[in-house]
């Protein structure tokens, strides 16, 4: 475990290797599951905020979708906030691109200079998820394995890319530079 600023890191973040490889899964990790992508209370309002301009890059069933349940859904049992799904078909914030694969259509639209927001951070920083721990509060950052994920688990080893290398840029993101030149340091020390 690497402990940066409060922020308690599993060694699978760096000792795991994995480079997403669209072209095998599609993007199923956008569709598979029983709940959407998991959310931060302020991207709620940052969904209420980009939907109109996001819209035009949605699917006509991820429109349907989110209109009947809301830009996104709060899972009471476990107090969380998630993206809708449509039923069985994934996320409702999905979209395809020309081969089919599955892109976020909040990035599409960040892509084509419409919306400053990339996507929610859960999904940019996928397959890490973060959670609190209960009683401090501090951030655990795990690397989640999923069947659906096994070619870019062999496109990693294949490349020797560590999941912390892979997500770089959303580990910024989420935390900073400063933190995600710490955790390099870590662990080329491991």
């Amino acid at each position: 475990m690497i402990v940066i600023d409060n922020v308690i890191i599993s060694d699978d973040v760096v000792e795991e290797q994995f480079v997403c490889n669209l072209s095998a899964c599609k993007g199923e990790c956008c569709v598979a599951g029983e709940l959407g992508a998991p959310l931060d209370e302020e991207e709620t309002t940052k969904l209420e905020q980009v939907y109109e301009k996001v819209k035009p890059y949605l699917t006509a069933e991820g429109i349907k979708a989110i209109e009947k349940q809301g830009k996104w859904v709060r899972t009471e049992e476990a107090e969380k906030f998630n993206t809708p799904l449509m039923g069985n078909k994934g996320c409702a914030w999905l979209n395809y691109d020309e081969n089919g694969v599955v892109i976020c259509a909040i990035e599409k639209a960040y892509r084509a200079g419409v919306v400053d927001w990339k996507k929610p951070i859960s999904c940019h920083l996928y397959p890490i998820r973060i959670t609190k721990q209960r009683k401090t509060g501090n951030d655990m950052v795990n690397y989640e394995r999923w069947s659906v994920c096994k070619p870019a688990c062999k496109n990693g080893k294949a490349l020797q890319v560590p999941v912390y290398k892979f997500l770089k840029e959303p580990l910024i993101r989420k935390y900073g530079e400063d933190f995600y030149n710490a955790l390099d340091e870590a662990a080329k020390k491991l």
